[in-house]
């Protein structure tokens, strides 16, 4: 019984230990750096956003990512490591910050999203940018706000003064992870129980804080529920969406978190998209498969390399 004890003490004297060997596995790839980094799209200090520039011959098609984080928090740093994947396929890439709530309330933080790609787009010549082939991505609020992009009209502003707003929000695809297709309490509490609103990020989306706030100012606060939820502005000739979920099904939800993340925002969206005719996919293990796709990154290279 003893033998264990002294052989931890006789590799302590070597200069080694249990712990040290744990160790000796091969450190994480660091993230490639981007090519230009917290570089300013708009007039507020959270208005920035990193930039991967691909090789290839012509304009490169460009992958954008939009963090989650209820909105509250996150940051562009998220997925830096993944960049490397689409860089190698010759995709070019970039990440945004914006504003966070509940002190940058809606519309800032999808707005800020929206601003970043048209600034992207005013930088085509010089990034060496195809505006036709540009994507988004993200997860929980990240993917929120991906989808409201993809399925909103065109924000572009032709008589703005500034030059960024005159320009195109309008992208190719959007591929998304565990988003709110809906924010609006009197929705998506009949899809998914009272529980979904203890997820701060319905309330704060608005400003307040708490639901017992956001619910008793229902009326004020009505028309940004319902302008930036995805599914209300789903409609014939929008992009292609694909959504990827966990396979928790059961009802109603267990708590905020898996409310706020709930397989049914996607069941309901894919439902309206069939409805409209606009092509989506959702990815539910178990639950729901695509014919065409396995996996995001399968659906997101043919919508930016395929013909």
């Amino acid at each position: 019984m003893k033998l264990i004890p002294a052989l931890f003490v006789l590799l302590t004297i070597c200069g080694l230990s249990f712990a040290d060997e744990s160790k000796k596995t091969s450190p994480k790839p660091k993230p490639v750096a981007p090519t230009m980094a917290n570089v300013s799209y708009g007039p507020h200090s959270e208005n920035v956003l990193d930039f991967w520039k691909a090789e290839g011959d012509g304009p490169r098609p460009l992958h954008v990512y939009i963090h989650g984080g209820g909105w509250r928090a996150g940051t562009k740093a998220t997925k830096a490591g993944q960049m490397e994947f689409f860089l190698n396929k010759g995709i070019s890439c970039a990440s945004i910050e914006y504003r966070l709530t509940p002190a940058n309330p809606l519309p800032a933080p999808v707005h800020d999203a929206a601003r970043a790609i048209q600034f992207i787009r005013s930088k085509a010549e010089e990034w060496n940018i195809d505006t036709d082939r540009i994507v988004l991505t993200g997860g929980s609020a990240g993917a929120c706000t991906s989808m409201w992009l993809l399925m909103h009209d065109d924000l572009a502003d032709p008589d703005n003064e500034d030059p960024i707003l005159r320009e195109s929000t309008r992208v190719h695809a959007a591929a998304v992870s565990g988003g709110q297709t809906s924010i609006d309490p009197r929705q998506i509490v009949p899809w998914l129980g009272e529980k979904v609103l203890d997820h701060l990020m319905i309330a704060n989306a608005v400003g307040e804080p708490d639901a017992e706030a956001a619910l008793a100012n229902y009326d004020k606060h009505e028309a940004h529920y319902k302008e930036f939820s995805a599914y209300n502005h789903v409609s014939k000739g929008d992009p292609p969406l694909l959504m990827t979920y966990g396979n928790d099904m059961t009802l109603p939800s267990e708590n905020a978190g898996h409310g706020i993340h709930h397989p049914v925002y996607g069941v309901k969206m894919k439902e309206k998209c069939d409805e409209m005719g606009v092509e989506c996919h959702l990815l539910i293990s178990g639950v729901s498969e695509s014919d065409q796709y396995k996996s995001a990154n399968e659906f997101l290279l043919d919508k930016l390399l395929g013909e």
